[in-house]
């Protein structure tokens, strides 16, 4: 084993302890959370040593290294996420490899990649983006729709052609009633997504947390966490 795939090794043993301590902590089951490892910098070289060490779930949050990366790695049994801010002319890329779209926050970017994914007879998954911090009608500082928006943007998801509808996400606010409070976020999406299911039941796929409160995100009922620095260290350029 090489020296980055043995530290890669050991930080994924780090952060599945995590995990698993938290599901045990909160009485779940560890097979109900998906580890997704966010790879955005890093070059495709650790994606395939994560791929070897085990993990099948990558995100990145940018479209031009997530399509490279995608497409270096298509021999691998990989599944995508794009977790970042997307904008509707990024579209017609990202529904050429990615599985599921975490970050839908508006009808016009619904629209897009419905046009996309139905142009290549895809079907992708998207997750509605919350923003705890959001007003009614306005986006959050990272996107996101204010809560009162779930409702009906993901109805628009549900009904679109080539979309899935797969659950909801959010990231921890940094401003608002919620910042510094990851937990009550989370617990707060929890309740989002309660009610999203009374009328769209198959979307129950819940993303938050992520290196630093991923802890608080199992514990709320997270069914995928987003992790990034646990797993390959602080980005270059942040060192």
């Amino acid at each position: 084993m090489s020296g980055r795939s043995a530290e890669l090794a050991a930080n994924l043993a780090r952060v599945e302890s995590r995990i698993a301590s938290a599901c045990a902590a909160a009485g779940r089951d560890r097979a109900e959370v998906t580890l997704i490892v966010v790879t955005k910098t890093y070059p495709v070289d650790d994606v395939r040593l994560l791929a070897g060490l085990g993990v099948r779930d990558m995100a990145e949050n940018r479209d031009q290294e997530a399509a490279r990366k995608a497409e270096q790695t298509a021999d691998l049994p990989l599944t995508w996420h794009f977790v970042g801010q997307l904008q509707t002319n990024k579209a017609r890329s990202v529904v050429r490899y990615a599985d599921h779209v975490h970050s839908v926050d508006r009808l016009r970017l619904v629209t897009a990649l419905s046009n996309a994914a139905t142009d290549r007879g895809r079907r992708v998954g998207c997750l509605v983006q919350v923003a705890l911090d959001a007003e009614s009608g306005t986006q959050g500082e990272r996107g996101g729709v204010a809560p009162d928006g779930v409702q009906a943007l993901a109805d628009a998801v549900a009904a679109a052609p080539g979309l899935r509808l797969d659950g909801v996400m959010t990231v921890a606010p940094l401003a608002g009633a919620y910042a510094g409070q990851p937990r009550a976020a989370f617990d707060r999406l929890r309740e989002i997504s309660s009610r999203l299911r009374e009328s769209h039941p198959a979307a129950s796929m819940v993303s938050a947390g992520m290196s630093q409160d991923l802890e608080e995100a199992v514990a709320a009922g997270a069914t995928h966490v987003r992790i990034g620095t646990a797993v390959l260290g602080v980005r270059p350029g942040l060192r």
